[in-house]
């Protein structure tokens, strides 16, 4: 049962190592030549959100652009985490996404290449599209309705919490009032006797 997964595993570290070559030999990048798995709608909501986030305008996500997405899609993380991130598809080591980089996360998610508690996963989750369902000017309702709804949850969230704590602190009250009233039915009970 192993073995399949590792072939499988194998065999996808050969795509990724014959596109970094395909890459590094042509220094011309053609997302639709590298990544066939992903749609020319795809790759063009990929390039879309890419740019929304390039605040800089200079080709590239860095920290503090990741930053921001990250606070966006309402997913914020810790200065390391960040770093952790880039670090993670950093591939020419620059310390920033190039768009290249930035598919290379969508298509780890898409192949399960990403760790469950990577923020990257949680990125590519997040910030992923069904362009066939939404189309192409549906994107941007899309990202208000997901903003939206992660705002619902954490006032749900907050909600919950807010009960969560007054319920413990009018349990904590009662016990208090049951003990004040034993302690005077002692004493009570003492001066009667």
């Amino acid at each position: 049962m192993a073995e399949p997964e590792l072939a499988r595993k194998l065999a996808r570290r050969q795509v990724i190592n014959s596109l970094e070559t395909v890459c590094s030999l042509n220094q011309t990048f053609n997302p639709y030549v590298e990544f066939p798995d992903f749609s020319k709608k795809e790759i063009k909501e990929y390039e879309k959100i890419f740019k929304m986030y390039d605040a800089g305008g200079d080709r590239y996500i860095d920290f503090e652009d990741l930053k921001r997405m990250m606070e966006k899609l309402g997913a914020p993380q810790t200065h390391l985490a960040l770093k952790n991130m880039i670090h993670e598809v950093d591939e020419n080591n620059d310390n920033r996404i190039d768009f290249r980089e930035f598919l290379m996360i969508f298509w780890r998610a898409r192949a399960g290449e990403l760790s469950a508690n990577s923020g990257l996963l949680e990125l590519a989750n997040l910030a992923n599209i069904d362009v066939e369902k939404a189309g192409v000017g549906g994107a941007k309702t899309f990202f208000e309705a997901k903003i939206e709804q992660q705002k619902r949850t954490k006032k749900l969230e907050e909600e919950i919490r807010l009960e969560q704590e007054e319920r413990r602190r009018n349990e904590k009250e009662r016990k208090q009032r049951k003990a004040e009233f034993l302690e005077k039915a002692q004493f009570f009970q003492k001066t009667a006797a």
